[in-house]
């Protein structure tokens, strides 16, 4: 069994995600690849598909929202993601046991103790009819039918039990921060995708990985066994720390000394969530300040394919915060991709700010 460095994995999740070289490819056509796009914050993927899309604009996006192409809805690990309807309408039945249990966690049973699950969401889809409904709408009416509730929590259990989209207005780029004017429509799913499926879409976007990474990244338990029936189609690889990882038995890896460009990351990337063994981009020392809790993730910029610091936008600014001092080449090269995302998010200058 081969031995992978963890330069060789980091090389192979850059390739994977288009971070070694931009892409000539669709959005569509990446955010299937990518399975999902987390988007919590609704403007993050958008900067997610500029770093990876040659010539990327919103238009690009806002445009595959609106004709409900692509859907931005609860799915990996119960958080908001941008997914293309087709896979958004098989994966979410797969994924819906990982979203019942969060609903099923204390912050919901506190408030929503004793209720009939089933009656509430019944509740919930008789409201929202066919029509978006605005989310505090829908935990106002909630809260009507349930005195002395809380119709957030009913409104959120209901979100997390049922698939409901949201509205592309607010699912498309736009202000920064959570929009509190969200709407939410009932949407049709299909026949639930197999966990085989799944493990495959993630390999083609994450691997070489474990069965614990692909745990972490779905939020589903048990994979192991599944993993175990496909190691007839699936090759073998060592971790750099000992372990077996799994890959897509055609997948080529990259030279590991291919050069890797300066890239920014937005909050939440899909390259920094999707293991549990994060180590190939980014130090155990640095995950603490890119992720410093409170389910937070900063944007990050990697220099030679690895996290070296955090950005952030204010006030037309766009702050680079390198974690240790760069060499000149490099903080030129992270300055003139920082100046090119610059019209992008509406920003006016660049500037750096000592950690």
């Amino acid at each position: 069994m081969t031995a992978l460095s963890l330069r060789a994995l980091n090389r192979a999740l850059l390739q994977r995600q288009f971070l070694l070289e931009r892409t000539g490819g669709t959005p569509a056509a990446v955010l299937g690849r990518l399975v999902a796009m987390q988007a919590q914050e609704p403007n993050w993927p958008f900067v997610g598909l500029w770093s990876r899309i040659r010539d990327f604009e919103h238009a690009g996006l806002t445009t595959l929202l609106a004709a409900g192409q692509v859907v931005r809805s609860g799915l990996l690990r119960s958080t908001q993601h941008l997914a293309v309807a087709g896979d958004f309408r098989r994966f979410r039945p797969l994924l819906q046991p990982v979203l019942d249990r969060t609903a099923s966690a204390a912050y919901f049973r506190r408030g929503n103790a004793g209720l009939d699950t089933g009656e509430l969401v019944a509740a919930g889809l008789r409201i929202l009819g066919e029509h978006a409904v605005p989310r505090k709408e829908l935990a106002r009416r909630l809260a009507a039918e349930h005195p002395g509730r809380d119709g957030r929590l009913l409104a959120g259990e209901v979100e997390l039990r049922t698939a409901l989209v949201h509205d592309p207005a607010t699912a498309g780029w736009g202000a920064w921060g959570t929009r509190s004017s969200v709407a939410v429509t009932a949407a049709d799913v299909g026949e639930p995708a197999s966990a085989a499926e799944l493990i495959r879409r993630y390999l083609a976007a994450f691997g070489p990985a474990s069965v614990k990474d692909v745990q972490a990244w779905s939020g589903l338990t048990r994979l192991g066994e599944i993993v175990e029936t496909m190691r007839g189609e699936l090759r073998r690889y060592r971790a750099p720390q000992g372990g077996e990882l799994f890959d897509l038995a055609d997948a080529r890896l990259p030279d590991p000394d291919t050069p890797a460009p300066v890239r920014l990351l937005p909050g939440f990337d899909n390259a920094l969530l999707g293991h549990a063994d994060r180590a190939r981009i980014i130090s155990a020392e640095d995950r603490k300040r890119i992720m410093p809790g409170r389910a937070l993730v900063r944007p990050a910029f990697l220099l030679d394919g690895r996290v070296h610091g955090s950005w952030s936008l204010s006030g037309g600014e766009l702050r680079l915060t390198p974690f240790r001092p760069l060499p000149a080449a490099e903080r030129t090269a992270l300055e003139d991709e920082a100046r090119r995302l610059l019209p992008f998010v509406g920003g006016e200058s660049v500037s750096f700010e000592s950690r």
